[in-house]
Order: structure tokens, then sequence, then C-alpha cells
């Protein structure tokens, strides 16, 4: 009998279908969710620091992953990856309970900023929903060592995830001024 593990890696692309589905609909349905009314309880308040902390830690495991792979260290460089899909994971489960519990803050700034501001935001939005699918398949790929395919993939999914890593740190710092609790 095989374990669930074992169905799941043979029938990645079906896995990797059904996760991008629900994460990014769970994402699309968060925004129709009105937010906790009263105050918010002390650890939700701190939920949006913690995000910026988990997604400084997965850029910087997906930095050092990169390395490890240039320097031919597969071991080291899976352990990284495994150390970023951690963190994102974390993020993911933090994000969506602050997102559930509490409402959405609005951007406070003017002037140019601001156009800077929301084009960071749509950009990190957008490809924060590519990088489910392509993060999924970039690690299935490597993880059943399909080398060339793994190839790929990842030449997508790794700038493509840095760069959402270090917008959702940026988005962060500019929104944090903002935030009433």
């Amino acid at each position: 009998m095989k374990s669930l593990w074992n169905v799941i890696v043979e029938n990645h692309i079906k896995t990797v279908i059904t996760i991008t589905i629900i994460v990014n609909l769970l994402i699309v349905l968060l925004s129709f969710i009105p937010g906790y009314v009263g105050d918010l309880p002390t650890w939700i308040s701190r939920l949006p620091l913690m995000n910026a902390i988990l997604n400084s830690f997965t850029f910087l495991f997906l930095l050092l992953a990169l390395v490890a792979i240039l320097k031919r260290n597969i071991t080291l460089h899976q352990r990284f990856i495994y150390a970023a899909f951690t963190t994102t994971s974390f993020f993911l489960i933090s994000y969506v309970t602050f997102h559930f519990m509490a409402e959405s803050t609005p951007y406070g700034g003017t002037g140019v900023i601001v156009g800077f501001y929301y084009f960071i935001l749509i950009t990190h939005i957008i490809l924060a929903a590519a990088i489910v699918p392509l993060a999924l398949m970039s690690f299935f790929t490597g993880f059943k060592d399909m080398r060339s395919t793994h190839r790929k993939w990842v030449r997508w999914t790794m700038p493509l995830w840095l760069y959402v890593s270090a917008t959702g740190v940026l988005v962060y710092v500019m929104i944090s001024p903002y935030y009433t609790f």
C-alpha cells in the first residue's frame, strides 16, 4: 500500500493544481470577509510583523539555496529549499489568520510614493498568486530528480519567488505606519 506522500508525489501535477486552486481561492475569499469586530487580540496585531520576518527568512533561504546549487552542493541546496518552503508555509498560515481576523489597512502615503507603493503591491499580489504553482512544480520536479525539467521551472521560479518575498517585506514596511491597532 502506498503512503499518502507517495501518492502526492506520483500525482504531482494534480497536487500542484489542487493546492494552487485552494490557496489562491482562499486568499481571494479573504478579501470579501469582514474583519473582527472590536479590539484585535494582541497576538493578531503582531502577525504582520511576523509575516515580514517570515518573508525575510524565505528570501534569505532562497538566496542561500541559489548559492548552494551554483556551487553544486545539492544536499545544501535541498535543505535551504525545504527551509524556504517551511517559512513560506508558516507565512501563509499567519497571513490567512491575520486577514481573516483584521480589516484591510488603506495606504496613507501621499505623492509619488503612492504610485510606487501600488506598483509594488499589485506586482507582489499577481506574482504571489503565480508563484504557488511555479514553486510547487519546481519542488516536485527537483524532488523526483527530473533535473532538466526542474531547471526549466526554476529559471522562472527563483527570480519571481525572490521578488515576491522581498516585496512582501517592502509592502509591510510601507503600510505598517498606517495600522490602527
